[in-house]
């Protein structure tokens, strides 16, 4: 049975929460600022379905996400229903004249093809990636702020 590994990575955006929530939520933005995320594309006929897409060199997974909890300006829930099995959530904190706290938490069954690599070692990669993956966001949502 595979082991589930979840890693956490957050960012401070000296934008209101709002701007950030707007610039997070519209999942289709994603490639934008995640590296190893090559597509997500929402389902027409159920809007709180999507299709993702995450490559990294020869490795490629897909899934199918449910948006299991949305608070507006707070929390997106998600967990995969088909393929590459994962779960997680997007929090935004409110630091009012400060700006706004994002924290990703991601939960995901390491895949067989992936079950030679030590979990320590893939959740360091992980980890970073996740990191930059949010300092990407914050330069992002800064960056697309001043052109609108």
């Amino acid at each position: 049975m595979a082991e589930w590994l979840e890693h956490s990575a957050q960012v401070e955006v000296a934008l209101p929460v709002g701007v950030v929530w707007d610039l997070w939520s519209d999942l289709e933005q994603m490639p934008h600022w995640m590296k190893w995320i090559e597509a997500v594309k929402i389902l027409e006929d159920k809007p709180e379905l999507s299709r993702w897409k995450l490559a990294s060199g020869s490795f490629e997974f897909t899934w199918l996400s449910k948006i299991l909890k949305e608070v507006p300006h707070q929390i997106i829930q998600w967990e995969s229903v088909d393929g590459l099995p994962n779960r997680g959530a997007i929090r935004f904190y409110d630091r009012k004249a400060k700006g706004s706290i994002v924290k990703l938490t991601v939960g995901y069954k390491v895949p067989g093809i992936l079950g030679w690599m030590d979990n320590l070692f893939l959740g360091q990669i992980v980890e970073s990636t996740l990191q930059a993956d949010m300092d990407r966001f914050r330069d992002y949502a800064i960056e697309q702020s001043l052109e609108s």
